[in-house]
């Protein structure tokens, strides 16, 4: 009860009050904001916004946006981040370096379940590594309160549950069946169904059909590759989907979006921490790490961005050394 007390304590002293989502933001991150925002209103605070940094781009989650009528802005288009007195970050630390300004805002408010190794001044930081989701935390803010979520926002954290742990067994904790549990009878059945039926762009499937082709597997280990594709979000989808596949337990699905390759890593292997891996695997070449069960690494693409289009063969290439690089973190020799 202590971080509620303190949350509740530090929303009285705002008297305007914006909440960041992460970058390219998933339902845990806007659904927790949503949450975030419905309990400052209990605490009289009327003149809240929710924003963003860097694209939407997942089909399922332009639809959470679109079919729960959210109000999330990017400040690059929305300069009235200034005029808030207050600021919360929500599933994530630290504000975007493409955040407008970002040097001139101080955080108040800091909520998130990711581990963290450098500090932050915010007034108040509830952190829990130890938690699956953020949308744990703020459902257990809303059971000890004993306040009751409005039916959109209880849709939106059930289904931020399902979509960061409780789907694709990604080692969910004890804490996010019983906050499932807890924000069920609060639900509109209907929107979870609608939710769920989020369509995919062709694009995606393309990334997805290439992914399939491409596997290659070791162990019980899966590497492939999408090819070039402008939906960054199919490479994880793609992981999802693979993980599937009988005997494989920890997957790697690389791909190009614009200049740069991206790669996106699911486990369920208890014994490994793929954010390791793949800073072992990647991090001399590119920015690489993540969560024990799921992990991502950019890699830029330098002098081979123009010719790539043109040339299968080197496209190839690149990704052999990918998966060679992944397997070796691994310790799984070729065949």
């Amino acid at each position: 009860m202590d971080e509620t007390h303190q949350l509740l304590t530090r929303l009285r002293q705002c008297s305007s009050l914006a909440i960041i989502s992460h970058s390219n933001p998933d339902p845990d991150s806007i659904a927790s904001s949503l949450a975030l925002e419905e309990i400052a209103a209990t605490e009289d605070i009327e003149d809240t916004r929710l924003f963003y940094c860097g694209d939407i781009t997942h089909q399922q989650n332009r639809a959470f946006i679109n079919l729960l009528d959210i109000s999330i802005h990017n400040p690059s288009t929305d300069p009235s981040i200034a005029e808030y007195s207050s600021l919360a970050l929500v599933d994530h630390s630290h504000l975007d370096p493409s955040f407008p300004h970002s040097a001139e805002f101080h955080i108040e408010i800091i909520i998130d379940h990711h581990a963290v190794s450098d500090a932050s001044d915010a007034a108040f930081i509830d952190r829990r590594p130890d938690y699956g989701a953020t949308a744990t935390i703020m459902i257990e803010y809303y059971r000890e309160l004993d306040l009751k979520p409005s039916p959109d926002v209880a849709s939106a954290l059930l289904f931020a549950l399902h979509r960061e742990r409780l789907d694709h067994a990604r080692m969910p904790t004890r804490r996010e069946y019983e906050a499932a549990s807890f924000i069920y009878p609060y639900v509109d059945s209907e929107l979870i169904s609608q939710l769920y039926g989020a369509a995919y762009t062709p694009a995606t499937l393309d990334a997805i059909s290439e992914a399939i082709r491409h596997r290659e597997v070791r162990g019980s280990s899966l590497v492939t590759y999408a090819g070039q594709t402008t939906e960054g979000d199919a490479l994880p989808q793609a992981a999802d989907y693979l993980l599937n596949l009988e005997g494989v337990d920890t997957v790697l699905v690389g791909g190009i979006v614009n200049d740069t390759v991206r790669l996106s890593a699911r486990s369920i292997d208890p014994r490994l921490h793929l954010g390791e891996v793949l800073e072992k695997a990647f991090s001399d070449v590119g920015s690489a790490g993540g969560h024990r069960d799921m992990a991502g690494a950019q890699l830029p693409l330098g002098i081979f961005a123009d010719t790539l289009s043109d040339d299968g063969q080197l496209s190839d290439w690149l990704f052999d050394s990918i998966s060679d690089r992944f397997f070796s973190a691994l310790h799984l020799a070729s065949d």
